[in-house]
């Protein structure tokens, strides 16, 4: 082409999950270069790369959405801010989830978005500008890292140690500076389904208002959560969770919404593509102060106009009358990640880090072999395929690995955190996504790593 193109998406990493990312040309080879069919294959190709929901909704919940696509109504332009029934029914529902008795979300402190990427992105736009700095744990969800580069924030890496995968707020202060505008954390994580405690995130809280900034809490389910900079604040901690439903019941995922100050530093992010399975409808939220949302009002109207109407009035009807089904959901994706940790036990060299939500971060045991060569001989070897630690972290070029092996506490600085990155991305396989499969096929996990482990030193090694 004759034309140029905006710089800063030319720094942007291609999304692995595509046909346009040069990652996926390796990772499609990979899948196709098992043959499923021989006489020594071990079975169909399973498929462990990307967490998408193994069943469809309710057919009642089908049944209303075929409906609402039919009326004239939602063919209109809604509201910018997303439907009030449903912003009303999710606010009761946070109210509910989180136990707030006193200063209750309201509707009008929530903004429904086509997707929790798209919430995630507005509030990016609204919160910092290029050469701004945003601290992003990781091993760290892709579309966020991209979504920053895009922009030209400078993404500051907060490191997690294996095997929990819990980010330090220690660490977290060493990194803010005064361009500092945002940290992020996604609970249950993705990639690696690392969940946070209530006390950590209000230790991320107290750091946020200690500093100034803002917290931004998310996730992949229902429970996602962004923080952003609100009012006049100089920067913005924030959390994701959008594997909000697919956390044991009980006590709410966190209490930070039961603080009287919460919209003074918190921004939420929330995501009904998991929880309702319908990604492929593209709904999201954000929950925070109307001051903030004022902001990012103006950004959704330039993305979105409106979200999809027919899917936001389903959804809220679905809030209340499918909760005992997200609740069974919910049940069965914890007794999978019960299943797939003690599968793996009996399989030498393999472990599972960490896992929660719809995630298995698991280690490898070919310590001189990266995680990527590992993921290509699982899909071509074995027909497993799954998505590298390599592809949840900046590049490695020029980084000695060496540095990584030998840190300790007092080297996890800004200059010298990305070095002790590459070694354990390399040497921990990834992500897999357990919730998309059943049991049995879990179950034929362990053959095929078993079978790895015979026959990898018989590979080419490169």
């Amino acid at each position: 082409m004759q034309f140029q193109v905006n710089p800063w998406l030319l720094k942007t990493s291609a999304p692995p999950l595509t046909t346009c990312s040069q990652r996926i040309p390796r990772a499609s080879a990979w899948a196709k270069a098992y043959d499923s069919s021989s006489s020594t294959s071990l079975g169909p190709l399973i498929n462990l790369a990307q967490g998408v929901p193994g069943a469809p909704p309710p057919a009642e919940f089908q049944r209303r959405l075929g409906d609402a696509a039919a009326k004239p109504e939602t063919t209109q332009y809604g509201d910018l801010r997303g439907d009030d029934a449903l912003r009303e029914a999710l606010s009761q529902d946070v109210n509910r989830c989180y136990g707030v008795r006193e200063g209750k979300v309201a509707a009008g402190e929530i903004v429904v978005t086509a997707g929790a990427n798209l919430a995630f992105y507005s509030i990016m736009v609204s919160l910092a500008q290029a050469g701004d700095e945003l601290i992003l744990p990781t091993p760290w969800y892709f579309n966020q890292s991209m979504s920053l580069d895009q922009l030209g924030i400078v993404i500051v890496p907060l490191v997690c140690d294996a095997p929990s995968f819990q980010p330090s707020m220690e660490r977290a202060e060493s990194l803010i500076t005064s361009k500092t505008r945002a940290i992020v954390l996604v609970t249950p994580n993705n990639p690696t389904g690392a969940i946070y405690s209530d006390g950590l995130l209000h230790a991320f809280a107290a750091l946020a208002k200690r500093h100034g900034i803002a917290l931004v809490i998310g996730g992949l389910f229902l429970r996602a959560a962004s923080l952003g900079c609100v009012g006049t604040e100089r920067c913005t901690l924030g959390a994701d969770e959008t594997y909000r439903e697919f956390l044991a019941p009980g006590a709410p995922p966190h209490t930070l919404f039961q603080a009287k100050d919460w919209r003074a530093y918190l921004v939420h992010i929330f995501s009904f593509s998991k929880s309702y399975a319908i990604p492929g409808h593209r709904l999201g939220a954000v929950i925070a102060s109307e001051d903030f949302l004022t902001q990012v009002h103006k950004t959704l109207d330039c993305l979105q106009i409106c979200p999809a109407r027919p899917a936001q009035e389903v959804v809220a009807w679905a809030i209340g009358a499918t909760r005992a089904w997200r609740e069974a959901t919910c049940e069965e994706i914890m007794k999978r990640q019960e299943v797939f940790k003690e599968l793996l036990e009996g399989v030498d060299g393999w472990d599972v880090c960490v896992g929660g939500g719809y995630f298995a971060y698991v280690k490898h045991p070919f310590k001189e072999s990266s995680s990527e060569l590992v993921a290509s001989r699982l899909g071509s070897q074995v027909g497993i395929v799954v998505l590298p630690g390599t592809f949840f972290g900046p590049n490695f070029e020029n980084v000695d690995d060496d540095r990584y092996i030998r840190f300790c506490e007092s080297w996890w600085t800004r200059s010298t955190s990305i070095g002790r990155l590459k070694t354990f991305a390399e040497h921990t396989l990834g992500l897999l996504a357990i919730a998309n499969v059943s049991i049995d096929t879990l179950q034929l996990v362990p053959a095929r790593l078993r079978r790895l482990n015979e026959v990898w030193d018989s590979l080419p090694q490169s």
